[in-house]
């Protein structure tokens, strides 16, 4: 397995940075003249801008790791206690995919079909990839907004495109991803040099596919008549089989093109967040052995305290973000092999037949988040034993344990701890002291700008899914 550490040793240059844009307006002024770029540039370039969002941790931008209560913030406390307008970052979000992803990867398909001299299965390969990342980029809208524009939201001369039902958006992404897997499963050649993430490998890009599948399975779990299960199981034998199939990019070590994280913790000369209780309290009651790379050693060896959640939490009281998010070049994923495992323990604690059991996928989800933070055998074997980690005896229902580790095994994820949260409702999250709303936040408004220049679509979208509300449930979030 690939450890963090060792990746840290791996670079790709060139990485070209994206922009974004206010409104939807704007997505139809061609800015980029994409008759003289290259569908292999725009393809990179929607890739770094879309890990850039994922990655970073501004709070103009991406509050997950917050709101997963991973980490809490030491003067300014707005966003910790679900203050997400003032600095509007639902428009900000929402531009960023949509503008700066999506508007690239659109343009990407429209120039590769028109391209002639490309190799016709290179050609499907490539056209059959920038989907992938268009489907990966539309869930996440859909699970962080709820009904988002689907079918009108890239299409010329629409300004002011309508909302689509969020479960109407899920089946469609199924019905593309399994046609991007019939076309990957004939191999051949895709993007080469041009592709951060898995340089042109389609065997890979295969394996993610199906670990796409299962994850929009999974999210439908609670959903009747979804067919959830059934998708699961199809896509369980096609997975990942390793960390060494985990979609990353790395970074660099030089300036533009470091983890936004980097820029975030070091060269901004800020010390804007520590480690939060909810979590710091969690892994010193399981004596965790990744608490040494979450989090700093800056209270002394082995002495792992988190700030209150939400409260301000002086830098200097509390254990500070590990010492691996102050590295330049710590590359920054999509899917991993860990969050596959985790996908697969709750997939047969519900009974799904997915190729083993509950426990056996437990055991290896953590096993690899462990080995992937830079532990050994030696603290699998230890960790495992513990009779509060066992599968046999950590408490809880079976989908309770898969979620406690699986929030865990998300730590550098933050949207990935806080949807296991809401999917699962566990493990227990804090109310912060000054919260917004009176519980802890299961999506976000919809951008202000979107109020004001697609009223119309806007309205009928918040009142399809039953108010734009901080508490209002994505339609998944059934329990």
């Amino acid at each position: 397995m690939r450890s963090l550490k060792n990746l840290l040793i791996i670079g790709f240059l060139g990485l070209v940075l994206g922009a974004c844009t206010d409104h939807f307006a704007d997505l139809n002024t061609n800015t980029k003249s994409p008759s003289k770029v290259a569908g292999e540039t725009l393809f990179t370039n929607a890739e770094v801008t879309l890990v850039d969002q994922i990655s970073s941790t501004s709070v103009n931008l991406n509050i997950w790791k917050l709101w997963a209560q991973y980490w809490t913030e030491t003067t300014y406390t707005d966003e910790a206690n679900f203050d997400i307008f003032t600095r509007k970052i639902p428009d900000n979000t929402f531009s960023t995919y949509y503008a700066g992803v999506l508007k690239d990867l659109a343009e990407a398909k429209r120039v590769i079909s028109e391209t002639e001299d490309i190799d016709a299965q290179a050609k499907e390969n490539k056209l059959a990839i920038a989907d992938l990342l268009e489907v990966y980029s539309y869930q996440r809208l859909v699970d962080i907004f709820g009904n988002i524009p689907y079918s009108e939201a890239l299409t010329e001369g629409v300004l002011s495109p309508k909302y689509d039902d969020a479960a109407t958006i899920y089946a469609d992404l199924f019905t593309r991803v399994n046609a991007d897997i019939s076309v990957l499963a004939d191999g051949g050649a895709s993007y080469g040099d041009a592709d951060l993430i898995y340089g042109g490998n389609t065997a890979l890009w295969l394996k993610f596919a199906y670990g796409l599948k299962l994850k929009l399975a999974i999210h439908l779990a609670d959903v009747a008549g979804s067919g959830a299960q059934a998708a699961a199981e199809a896509a369980a034998s096609g997975v990942f089989s390793s960390s060494n199939d985990d979609a990353l990019l790395v970074y660099t070590a030089s300036s533009p093109n470091t983890n936004p994280i980097y820029e975030d913790l070091v060269l901004s000369g800020r010390a804007d967040f520590v480690a939060a209780n909810t979590i710091v309290n969690t892994m010193n009651t399981l004596n965790d052995p990744r608490r040494d790379e979450f989090f700093g050693a800056n209270l002394g060896a082995g002495v792992f305290t988190g700030g209150v959640y939400g409260a301000s939490s002086p830098y200097a009281n509390y254990s500070h973000v590990g010492d691996i998010f102050h590295i330049a070049e710590l590359p920054g994923f999509l899917m991993t092999y860990t969050e596959i495992q985790f996908y697969l323990a709750e997939a047969a604690a519900r009974g799904w037949s997915v190729g083993g059991t509950a426990a056996a996928f437990y055991a290896e989800g953590v096993t690899s988040s462990i080995l992937e933070w830079g532990g050994d055998a030696a603290d699998v074997t230890g960790y495992l034993a513990q009779p509060s980690v066992a599968w046999a005896t950590a408490a809880g229902t079976d989908l309770q344990k898969v979620a406690a580790q699986a929030w865990l095994g998300a730590y550098s994820r933050g949207f990935l701890g806080y949807t296991t949260w809401r999917r699962l409702d566990y493990p227990s999250l804090a109310m912060p002291p000054n919260a917004e709303v009176g519980s802890i936040p299961v999506r976000f408004t919809y951008p202000v700008n979107e109020q004001t220049l697609n009223k119309a679509n806007f309205t009928a979208a918040a009142t399809a899914i039953g108010g734009d509300d901080l508490l209002t449930k994505i339609f998944w979030d059934k329990n």
